[in-house]
């Protein structure tokens, strides 16, 4: 074919393409799709989740921040959404998307589509293009910057939405956790969800427990909560003082957003304090990560992260291997933690750490999600554990 006749093909295919929705990459590479949810353009770090189930909580992970969530699971939308299955009032992930979305939910808790949640928070999607080829990309080459448009008259900038992704910073040296943190501390009571009852609240609470927000989710919360805990939680920003004045049993390092290292220039000075009384200390995610660091360790930057609901984890102690939630872009190097701070558990996936304690003193940290929120709930039992030991300060 001439130069002529293929630049006649590719204007007929631009002026034939019924393309409502556009993930535009930094490398200049184009997914036409149909748009649903927000009429708007949010650019940010791709990634993609293999979760089945659970797509509202993970749309709601403030973990998400910065960050655009492809769907390997083909139908996603088919229960809708509800007022329940929510991590975070506010979601903050820039934007989906998946192969197919269910317009239609069936379930009987949904109160509406997908599409009108998404168009309530702002959030655009898009639908119809090959998430396996996506995928795929992301396994070789790494999680690239892109953008989400959607146009329902199918009109785009495509040069302009190139440069809107390649103008992302990324992920690395950002603070995102000041961006997902509460402003002011607050208590919390509400216990998991049950068949029938729904959420429940703590009436009787049995030791204290102050989480440090670094984007904490609600289900962590919960479970703290059903372990018999009353539940004060802190910005990000609280010192050693502000967390010693509530006279914890025991402090929770939560999960959130962004370069630890980052965060960790204001947070690493209160953990380091608290580490050098007796109070036992847990950390999930990006709290087990700044952990890592106020001990000495260093982290690093993954080239696609762990995302999903399915990943295989060996517990060293033990032997056993969990199936857990996984969200982040950010690993502890093992190489790095000190002397007396032990690896305990290992992802079966690439090797890397995802959990480590400390030597003689009840201080622990997992990198994945024991609060489940999608599940598996393999992991529940290390709030035991840590309930377990904050009651003998109570």
């Amino acid at each position: 074919m001439s130069d002529t006749s293929s630049a006649t093909a590719e204007r007929t295919a631009a002026a034939v393409s019924r393309a409502t929705g556009l993930l535009v990459l930094a490398d200049g590479t184009v997914f036409e799709g149909q748009g649903f949810g927000a009429t708007t353009a949010a650019v940010g770090e791709v990634c993609f989740n293999t979760a089945m189930t659970g797509y509202q909580e993970i749309l709601t992970d403030p973990s998400y921040a910065g960050q655009i969530v492809a769907f390997t699971f083909p139908h996603i939308g088919i229960v809708g959404t509800n007022s329940e299955d929510i991590e975070a009032t506010t979601p903050v992930v820039r934007a989906m998307v998946v192969r197919s979305d269910a317009s239609q939910p069936s379930n009987y808790r949904a109160l509406s589509p997908l599409d009108r949640w998404l168009k309530l928070h702002n959030i655009p999607g898009i639908a119809g293009i090959d998430t396996r080829a996506l995928t795929n990309r992301i396994r070789e080459l790494g999680m690239p910057h892109g953008v989400v448009a959607v146009s329902p008259e199918g009109k785009f900038d495509r040069d302009a939405l190139v440069k809107q992704a390649r103008a992302f910073p990324g992920l690395v040296g950002l603070d995102l956790a000041k961006d997902v943190t509460t402003r002011q501390q607050y208590a919390w009571n509400e216990m998991p969800w049950m068949w029938g009852e729904g959420y429940t609240v703590e009436k009787d609470p049995t030791w204290r427990a102050v989480v440090l927000d670094y984007g904490v989710k609600r289900n962590i919360l919960r479970q703290l909560a059903g372990h018999g805990a009353e539940i004060i939680v802190l910005p990000a920003s609280a010192s050693y003082e502000d967390v010693m004045r509530h006279s914890p049993h025991g402090v929770l390092l939560s999960n959130g957003p962004g370069d630890p290292a980052a965060t960790g220039a204001y947070a690493i000075p209160t953990i380091k304090g608290i580490l050098e009384t007796r109070v036992p200390v847990f950390g999930i995610c990006l709290g087990h990560q700044m952990l890592g660091l106020a001990l000495g360790g260093e982290t690093k930057k993954m080239a696609q992260g762990h995302h999903g609901a399915n990943h295989p984890v060996k517990d060293l102690e033990t032997g056993k291997v969990e199936i857990v939630s996984m969200n982040h872009g950010f690993t502890v190097d093992a190489d790095t933690l000190p002397k007396g701070v032990k690896q305990t558990h290992v992802s079966l996936f690439d090797g890397t750490n995802c959990g480590l304690r400390v030597a003689d003193k009840d201080i622990f940290s997992v990198q994945y999600h024991p609060e489940a929120s999608p599940g598996p709930m393999d992991s529940h039992y290390l709030f035991g554990r840590f309930a377990d030991a904050a009651k003998k300060r109570a």
